[in-house]
């Protein structure tokens, strides 16, 4: 999935009823945690400065080795390796 996709499904799921994000919003918002060429994202530069970023059940993001690396939570592992439900509680 490219970011266009990424931002489409998010529109298409935060938009129950048609009260959710527009697509600029829901780029916006993706461009300030994730940063883009020109600008570091909130992720990025929590990491420059040594902290790591959790968001819980997705994973932690920290730097090793001047590195950004990824460890997955335990609800992203569960689904990717037993290929739960999204909708599960």
């Amino acid at each position: 999935m490219d970011k266009t996709g990424l931002i489409e499904e998010t529109v298409r799921r935060a938009g129950d009823g048609g009260s959710g994000p527009s697509a600029e919003e829901t780029e916006r918002v993706l461009d300030a945690l994730f940063g883009t060429l020109e600008h570091a994202g909130v992720i990025a530069e929590a990491l420059r400065r040594g902290e790591p970023v959790t968001v819980l059940g997705f994973g932690t993001f920290h730097a090793e080795d001047s590195r950004a690396v990824l460890q997955p939570g335990r609800a992203l592992n569960e689904y990717i390796t037993h290929d739960l439900p999204p909708d599960r509680p």
